[in-house]
């Protein structure tokens, strides 16, 4: 089984908001880390669509990777992801032209199906409000890549995406669930798994998709991607204290709040009661919050238990040179292998 140094890492960004922050700052903040992950060694930078959140900053995701490519000069930028049900395909297969366009060999498309929102958002963006729940996800993946490839006859005829067309623009599918697990197998399209919120399914899903996995123009074999938040510090107390900084933000969300990400707390049982404190700790259990050498052993565990091709590492801490410090050391354990 592949160890975490033959095991290329990326990173996750939702661009966040903390308090006494705001969006200005979260972008500063992104490029900045961009710019080091370059320098560290990772392979690619994705930026995340959400909506309605306001410690969220990175909802006009493709503008974003713009802002992210134009401030690098060789690690991938993309999309983890846009979700699709959300856009007219012809505008994100537009969208994603021109950014390859104005940065060719470096962008990726990441696509979901959830909305990234609740329903009154999802009636701001002017979806349809019987959006059936991701159900014709597989319909604008079709149009979406027939448009980038009119070989792929799933189009609207007489349209065509300029720029776009004939861009070789990676495309991979995200999932929490089966559904896109399955589907990026039929495909043969790159699968990426968000077990940094949904670990439960995340074993189910990888049986799925390498099972239905059928060979293709994008891919001879299966290839996964792993989402996981990890947390690295100097000592295991360091980061298990930065790491309340996102169990607020997790408690706040079961709580059905959204908020800026908040500075870290000395004792969380003073903010969770028993059922809330296991839920959010269940939504790390797949993840990290240590020394390097803890951070180390659980890479290692998990690419042994999942066979992941890549690891896409997110994590938010409150204090910017504490996330810096905690994606250098997460560098540092795949250098050193």
């Amino acid at each position: 089984m592949a160890h975490s140094h033959t095991v290329p890492l990326s990173i996750l960004d939702l661009a966040p908001v903390v308090e006494g922050g705001n969006a200005t700052d979260a972008f500063k903040n992104t490029r900045d880390l961009a710019q080091h992950a370059e320098r560290w060694g990772y392979q690619r930078y994705w930026l995340a669509e959400h909506h309605n959140m306001q410690g969220i900053a990175s909802a006009a995701t493709s503008v974003l990777i713009g802002y992210v490519a134009e401030g690098t000069n060789t690690i991938r930028v993309g999309s983890g992801g846009i979700m699709l049900p959300n856009h007219a395909p012809l505008m994100i297969a537009e969208q994603f032209g021109t950014l390859a366009s104005m940065y060719p060999g470096r962008i990726d498309l990441g696509l979901g199906r959830a909305p990234g929102s609740d329903q009154s958002t999802a009636r701001a963006l002017r979806r349809g409000l019987n959006s059936n729940n991701g159900q014709d996800f597989p319909e604008l993946l079709g149009e979406l890549r027939s448009f980038l490839n009119p070989s792929i006859e799933e189009g609207v005829p007489a349209v065509r995406a300029f720029p776009g067309e004939g861009l070789d623009i990676p495309i991979w599918l995200l999932g929490s669930s089966g559904f896109s697990a399955q589907l990026a197998g039929q495909l043969g399209l790159p699968f990426a798994f968000a077990s940094h919120f949904a670990p439960d399914y995340l074993m189910q899903a990888l049986q799925l998709y390498r099972s239905s996995f059928r060979p293709s123009a994008a891919l001879e074999q299966p290839h996964v991607m792993i989402g996981v938040n990890i947390l690295a510090a100097d000592t295991d107390e360091e980061a298990r204290f930065l790491a309340t900084s996102q169990e607020q933000q997790f408690l706040n969300l079961i709580r059905g709040q959204t908020s800026k990400l908040k500075p870290p707390v000395a004792n969380m049982d003073e903010l969770w009661n028993e059922q809330e404190k296991v839920v959010v700790r269940s939504k790390f259990s797949f993840g990290a919050a240590g020394s390097k050498e803890t951070v180390r052993s659980r890479i290692a565990d998990i690419i042994e238990k999942t066979g992941a091709d890549e690891l896409m590492i997110t994590g938010s801490a409150y204090d910017h040179q504490a996330r810096l410090r905690s994606f250098e050391l997460i560098a540092e354990i795949m250098k050193e292998g």
